[in-house]
Formats: C-alpha cells, sequence, structure tokens
C-alpha cells in the first residue's frame, strides 16, 4: 500500500533572542489529518526533551526512515505566507 503525506510547518517566531510563538505542525497521511496544528516544543531526537535554541533557522531538511522500507520523492519546501524569521 502506497502511502502519502502533506506537512505544514509553521517555525517558531523569535523576538531579540526570546521564544514568542512555538512551532506548530499539521499532517495530513493519505488525505486525512493524523495531527492538526500541534505544538513542536523544540528540536526532537531521541530520548531527550524538547528545547528551542535561541534563534530559528532554515533547514537543513532531515527525513529518517528508521531502517523501514521507505521512498521518499516529490519533495516541495516551500515559505508559506510572510512567516520568515527576520
Amino acid at each position: 500500500m502506497e502511502m502519502w503525506d502533506d506537512i505544514i510547518f509553521t517555525a517558531p517566531r523569535f523576538k531579540d533572542g526570546t521564544l514568542e510563538t512555538l512551532a506548530y505542525v499539521t499532517v495530513l497521511q493519505n488525505g486525512v489529518a493524523v495531527q492538526n496544528h500541534t505544538e513542536i516544543l523544540g528540536d526532537t531526537g531521541h530520548r531527550i526533551l524538547a528545547t528551542y535554541v535561541t534563534k530559528a533557522s532554515e533547514g537543513p531538511l532531515k527525513l529518517q526512515d528508521h531502517g523501514n522500507k521507505t521512498r521518499f520523492r516529490n519533495i516541495w519546501v516551500r515559505v508559506l505566507g510572510n512567516n520568515r524569521n527576520n
């Protein structure tokens, strides 16, 4: 069975080095929302508590497959609206 995902990510916003707005993610799997405007509490990793660094970055994009048979294709990265951090 082939599955596809759409991921809409809203980056955190910082002002003068202080977190102003959390990051959020919405994930659609085969057109069904499986995460809706879910808070991201900072950098994620294995067995760590998520925390924010003082400045948001624009990349790199990291894809992970956990050793499963996973194919990534048709990956588009676009800035939506005027949400860029200055």
